[in-house]
């Protein structure tokens, strides 16, 4: 896709008080402890479970009561602890995706810095855009950081 047929990218960016690698753990292999899948999610309050397998090619997907699962990407570059991309749809066609990209970059002593850039964005996602806009910062915010000042609380 052209650049001047995209939306320019979602970007947004957080501190949180562990080093990268705590915090790539966190976001990959704690998935399932932290996002809200009774508002995001496709199964909703039916949805249980959901995670990433952390290797490049690996699935994020989520798992309902009934044991279905709804795909919502695919990692496409796994460098732990820096670095995570993947293809996102979630309740969408696997071609109909974007591509959001998760950073982490140490941010003084036992701090990281999480950026995340959600682009692709073709010219008529607009609503789609926005929404996205909103909710990956009250994500970040309210689930993420939250639950990673709650891990580090415990260490």
């Amino acid at each position: 896709m052209t650049q001047d047929r995209e939306l320019p990218p979602v970007r947004k960016a957080i501190e949180v008080g562990v080093p990268p690698a705590e915090a790539f753990r966190l976001w990959t292999e704690a998935i399932g402890r932290w996002w809200p899948l009774a508002s995001h999610s496709v199964g909703q309050t039916d949805a249980v479970a959901c995670a990433i397998e952390g290797r490049t090619g690996g699935r994020i997907f989520e798992t309902t009561r009934a044991g279905a699962e709804h795909l919502w990407g695919r990692i496409t570059v796994f460098d732990p602890p820096h670095r995570l991309v993947f293809t996102w749809h979630p309740g969408r066609q696997a071609d109909d995706h974007t591509i959001v990209e998760v950073t982490f970059s140490p941010s003084g002593e036992s701090r990281t810095r999480l950026e995340l850039a959600h682009r692709g964005w073709p010219v008529g996602a607009g609503a789609r855009r926005a929404a996205y806009d909103q909710g990956w910062q009250a994500l970040l915010r309210d689930d993420f950081a939250a639950h990673v000042a709650a891990a580090a609380a415990k260490a």
